[in-house]
């Protein structure tokens, strides 16, 4: 039996990538979602479609939800997951503090899975940067360069600050503490306790990362770029196949994915 899949923002770049794609694949789309406003262009899907999640649910059970939108309509979208027992994938960015933790709560009973980037080598990347870190010792400075196209809302992305993360945590820091996102003026000599994120807009781009090590004599780049979204909706149709096997528990990511692929 193909896999039942909800598409959230159907009619948006990301929703109609990952719709297309999975109908390519041989899977089921259920449901195909949009704000009211935007309902009538989803016809040509040719299945359920509607703008309000609680009432679409009940109708597709099992079916796994797939939301690249923004985080206010994905936690109503996460809370609706959980209250009806659909599965859902995230791949949406720009989470408060409070969304997040909110996110793990959520998921303590029902299958959630969030990724905020679905890209198989941005996660391999999250597993080898610290080590690298650690393996170049404390004299070498970490910045980061992230472009993207000139409708992303958020900045920096949540790949970026993701891997931000990933850096401080191998120096035992608080990306909080020592993330720097703007230079102006005369700022002075630069901390050795920093981590520098710049963010560039422009453009169709569909996303570049790449991770600074400058040391003494040396420079090490680390750079992944995504060529298409398809990129993205592969990992998103990758971790629905994959999430309805889980138990609610926690917040899943692409890691866990990777990780049980290699332990089996």
């Amino acid at each position: 039996m193909a896999l039942s899949l909800v598409v959230m923002g159907a009619s948006g770049r990301m929703g109609t990538t990952i719709a297309n794609l999975a109908l390519e694949q041989g899977l089921k789309l259920a449901a195909v979602m949009e704000r009211p406003e935007k309902v009538d262009a989803l016809a040509h899907w040719g299945c359920l479609a509607g703008s309000d999640v609680n009432a679409i649910l009940p109708q597709v059970p099992g079916a796994v939800i797939i939301d690249f939108t923004a985080p206010e309509a994905t936690m109503v979208t996460a809370r609706a997951a959980v209250r009806h027992g659909n599965p859902m994938v995230i791949g949406t960015t720009g989470f408060s503090a409070e969304q997040k933790a909110e996110l793990e709560q959520l998921a303590l009973s029902g299958k959630l899975f969030w990724s905020p980037n679905m890209s198989v080598g941005i996660n391999v990347l999250l597993e080898i940067l610290p080590r690298l870190v650690r393996m170049l010792g404390p004299d070498y400075d970490l910045e980061m360069v992230e472009l993207h196209h000139n409708r992303k809302k958020d900045s920096p992305s949540g790949t970026a600050l993701r891997l931000a993360e990933c850096l401080a945590d191998a120096r035992d820091w608080d990306l909080k503490d020592v993330a720097c996102y703007h230079r102006e003026g005369i700022i002075g000599e630069r901390p050795k306790k920093e981590i520098g994120i710049q963010a560039v807009r422009g453009g169709d781009v569909v996303g570049v990362h790449t991770v600074y090590f400058m040391g003494a004599g040396e420079r090490i780049e680390v750079t992944h770029q995504a060529h298409s979204r398809e990129n993205f909706a592969q990992g998103a149709l990758r971790a629905a196949r994959w999430i309805g096997g889980c138990t609610p528990g926690k917040l899943y990511s692409m890691s866990d994915i990777l990780l049980s692929e290699v332990k089996s």
